[in-house]
């Protein structure tokens, strides 16, 4: 609750506006059964001999009728207020989660799977919202009727009240039931529709894997079965709660028939009139009425309350990646960095995935990392733009520690292709001006030469402005890699890191791309994470791994004099006339 009075505090004008108009509405729905009674009496001695009944009749009528249209307007302002109040709320929250999510570090994401946060985003705000719009317009007015109700029964005949006692107790009695039956549900539905959406967006993203192996009904029976529970954990709630409106109808009409019962005798003995019989049945309906709304509402808070638990987890965790309190902000970065002997644990490992690494990567010259699969090449490159801090040792850029800059400014300092080729819906220019918001269509065009992406824009009738599909689905590996690097390459930093970026390239475009590179590059830090020893023999300095530890440092000669690791990749991939 704590999260969603939060959230409500802007709006608490129209929320004390919806409570007044709940008490108009209420007020006016307890006064007809008042007016109704006060008519049916006076009709009664009317029949008897007073004169002036229809006048009497259409004046109470109008007063009535006055009464119900003021019932209405206020109801409309309500459901208008709470629609209002709810939407404006779910937009908030669902802003400062997405905002949220965006200063997680990998850790953070690590810990929340993406399917995940986006039932979070999506579907238990949507509860919340669903919540507030429903206990605003229904707490509030089914508590003024209910205790209106009941005072105003009372008063009309203190003889009957044992039958309201009654009713309220048979109420009371079926939520409870109804409570205990589907409450524990409602939490496992929440946790049903994060596996429904992890298998969906893992089925949907490797389709084309699924299909190459036969697995399609593999994966289906899968899907299945996650559905199949889903759908019957939801169906049993649904069916539970489908038998509340039945038995309240069934508990209303009982109450009726014991209410007419014990009133005849009254009205036989003339201590009860008819309308006032009537008004107290109006009076008990209104009573049990409030009982559902209320059972209603809250039904709907275990679920409101799971999800508002959910939302609030990813609200409040804090990133584990923080700008220091005092960052120092370097006039002009170099691009100079070193490694001083740092060591590096994913959270919860029991060993240290890179030990001990001591480097310095110069402006003016490539630095390259090449090792075998898991030897930590990766988590390396990814320590520098802070995607995880450094376990022990520390990382600077021109002699500054990186934690000590805010993350904005390093992250400015840093041109960054990752080994899987990310892109955007949009265009061929907004992608790049991922990279550089304000980047020109010349600046656009001379990055894309340098990576070897020119033809994307020349063989097509939009240039630049050329569609790119979600996740690139449109464009084939090579050129979704050069359009990532392209996007590096025009914001012009001192850094530039390429993990494992030319992988899907051939030698001949590999060839070109390095020769562009070392062109526009010349004056800056280059890091490349390299399967190929083709693509980083012409490095400056080449850094071989193994195991998470250095095994060698030098040059391609170098190593292949000096480290045995090296030799035995690069005469795996080499002829030996490429060798010598």
């Amino acid at each position: 609750m704590k999260l969603i009075t939060k959230y409500l505090k802007p709006y608490t004008r129209q929320f004390l506006l919806c409570i007044a108009l709940l008490l108009v509405q209420a007020l006016c729905n307890l006064a007809l059964p008042g007016q109704m009674s006060d008519m049916v009496n006076t009709g009664v001695v009317a029949m008897n001999g007073a004169a002036g009944q229809q006048a009497y009749i259409w004046g109470v009528g109008g007063t009535m009728l006055l009464i119900a249209l003021c019932g209405v307007a206020a109801a409309v302002l309500v459901g208008y207020l709470s629609a209002k109040i709810a939407a404006k709320i779910s937009r908030r929250m669902r802003r400062d989660v997405f905002a949220k999510v965006e200063s997680f570090s990998a850790a953070e994401f690590d810990k929340f799977s993406t399917a995940s946060l986006i039932t979070r985003t999506t579907n238990d705000i949507q509860q919340i919202q669903n919540f507030v719009s429903m206990a605003i317009r229904m707490i509030g007015y089914a508590l003024f009727m209910g205790v209106g109700g009941l005072l105003l029964a009372v008063g009309t005949s203190a003889s009957l009240s044992w039958t309201i006692l009654l009713a309220i107790v048979l109420v009371i009695g079926l939520i409870g039931v109804v409570f205990a039956l589907a409450v524990p549900r409602f939490t496992l539905l929440q946790k049903l529709v994060d596996k429904l959406n992890r298998l969906s967006q893992e089925m949907l993203s490797g389709m084309l894997v699924i299909r190459a192996f036969g697995n399609e009904e593999h994966e289906e029976q899968r899907f299945e079965k996650a559905n199949r529970e889903y759908a019957d954990t939801n169906r049993f709630v649904q069916r539970i709660m489908s038998c509340m409106m039945p038995a309240m109808t069934l508990i209303m009409n009982a109450v009726t028939l014991v209410i007419v019962w014990a009133g005849a005798s009254s009205i036989a003995a003339s201590t009860l009139q008819i309308g006032d019989m009537m008004a107290f049945i109006q009076y008990a309906m209104q009573i049990i009425m409030s009982f559902l709304m209320i059972s209603v509402a809250f039904v709907m808070v275990p679920r409101a309350m799971a999800s508002a638990r959910r939302v609030r987890e990813v609200l409040d965790t804090e990133p584990t990646l923080r700008d220091s309190k005092e960052p120092v902000a370097p006039a002009a970065p170099r691009g100079e960095l070193e490694f001083r002997n740092v060591s590096f644990r994913y959270a919860g490992a029991e060993e240290n995935v890179l030990s001990g690494i001591s480097f310095v990567a110069r402006p003016g010259e490539t630095t390259a990392f090449i090792g075998s699969t898991g030897a930590g090449k990766s988590t390396l490159v990814n320590l520098i733009p802070r995607f995880y801090d450094v376990t022990e040792g520390a990382v600077l850029l021109d002699g500054v520690d990186i934690r000590k800059l805010s993350q904005t400014a390093l992250h400015e300092a840093i041109g960054y292709v990752p080994q899987s080729g990310v892109l955007f819906s949009g265009s061929i220019a907004s992608n790049v001006r991922t990279g550089k918001r304000d980047a020109d269509p010349g600046e656009i065009v001379d990055a894309l030469e340098t990576a070897q992406a020119k033809e994307l824009v020349d063989n097509r009738e939009d240039g630049i402005d050329a569609p790119i599909s979600r996740g690139g689905s449109n464009v084939s590996g090579g050129q979704k890699q050069r359009l990532s690097i392209a996007r590096a390459l025009v914001k012009k930093p001192p850094v530039y890191i390429f993990d494992d970026s030319f992988s899907a390239l051939d030698y001949a475009t590999d060839a070109r791309l390095r020769a562009a590179l070392a062109e526009n590059t010349a004056e800056t830090t280059v890091l490349i994470v390299a399967q190929r020893v083709s693509t980083i023999r012409g490095a400056d300095q080449i850094i071989v791994l193994d195991k998470g530890k250095i095994a060698g440092v030098g040059t391609h000669a170098e190593l292949m004099d000096s480290c045995t690791e090296y030799r035995e990749i690069a005469e795996s991939q080499l002829t030996k006339e490429e060798i010598a």
